[in-house]
């Protein structure tokens, strides 16, 4: 069996009436001619849809045999896990995605078949001039009164709004109602789970020429109606063992968010624990064998809990996100 090491996947890219062309454009993806690009899957084990090794001695296997015969090398800590517990993507919303809320892990265990819930958080990477983010009610509300706004049209006059700067980050937990808004580029960290009920989609058609689905009932059922306005999160340097370069953006149940600045070779992983290392500018370079040489901005690398240490040199001014278990 190869040892496990600093492991980096082929995309997966995902076409929606939303998307655009700036997953090419601005995040160097190999898109084709379509002009709907809407995600970039970077790293996905849900059922069929799988991440494809690129690089080493494992290149061309699915996340999920990894998953199934290297779990103790790949989790550490967290092993064993049936599948990768976090999906991780880039979205290009060049129009309004589609009002909805995610169940949590109790809610998506009921579906049949059962799954993960969905906790997510967003971490800004473009926003034009007027893009907002709609997240969380503008007050806490019950089922019937939000249900007989909907009735009404009046869905978006429900949601708090605001409008967000390059490098916030949204906080999401599932019961969450949500909706990312045209002109933001977005790295999205989430439970591993596809479990979406649309409540609105402004009012517009599908491919088809046919309004897209809503899930009034199921999203209804789901909702945290106690849940108040989202805002952007607030870094925290001092959980992050109060270190200049390492701000801490969420901590949850399901995963840690960190923000690094890199300024010189800095050791990354080895702690017993898989790390998700997504450079949003400058690039990564090291010499290790077996290790990508070169991480440029836009991509992601997986660092299995047992492999090797690598010592990563910044190329120029170099931002990555740091994602990890608890």
């Amino acid at each position: 069996m190869p040892p496990m090491y600093p492991l980096q996947f082929q995309p997966q890219f995902r076409r929606y009436l939303w998307g655009g062309r700036r997953l090419g454009t601005v995040l160097g993806k190999a898109i084709g001619c379509e002009e709907d690009y809407a995600e970039s899957w970077e790293i996905v084990d849900h059922g069929a849809d799988q991440s494809i090794v690129r690089n080493g001695p494992w290149a061309g296997a699915p996340l999920k045999t990894l998953v199934a015969e290297c779990g103790r090398e790949l989790f550490g800590v967290h092993a064993p896990q049936n599948q990768f517990p976090l999906l991780l993507k880039f979205l290009d919303c060049h129009r309004n995605l589609s009002v909805q809320v995610h169940p949590n892990d109790d809610q998506a265990a009921q579906n049949e078949p059962p799954g993960r819930g969905k906790t997510e958080a967003w971490v800004i990477l473009h926003a034009d001039s007027d893009s907002w983010i709609y997240a969380g009610l503008k007050y806490p509300m019950d089922r019937a009164e939000l249900a007989t706004r909907i009735a009404a049209g009046e869905t978006a006059a429900c949601l708090h709004r605001f409008q967000p700067q390059v490098g916030d980050c949204v906080f999401i937990p599932a019961g969450t109602v949500h909706a990312l808004g045209a002109g933001l580029i977005v790295a999205e960290i989430q439970q591993t789970s596809d479990t979406t009920y649309r409540l609105y989609d402004w009012d517009r058609l599908g491919p088809n020429g046919q309004p897209r689905p809503l899930h009034p009932d199921q999203a209804l059922a789901v909702i945290d109606y106690q849940a108040g306005p989202v805002q952007p999160q607030r870094p925290d340097k001092a959980t992050a063992n109060n270190a200049a370069d390492v701000e801490r953006l969420v901590t949850c149940e399901h995963f840690v968010l960190e923000r690094r600045q890199l300024h010189q070779p800095t050791p990354l992983g080895h702690d017993g624990r898989f790390h998700l290392l997504v450079v949003l500018n400058g690039a990564l370079k090291s010499n290790a064998p077996q290790t990508p040489p070169r991480i440029a901005a836009g991509e992601v690398v997986l660092l299995p809990a047992h492999a090797d240490a690598v010592e990563w040199q910044p190329q120029g001014k170099t931002t990555l996100l740091d994602i990890y278990l608890p």
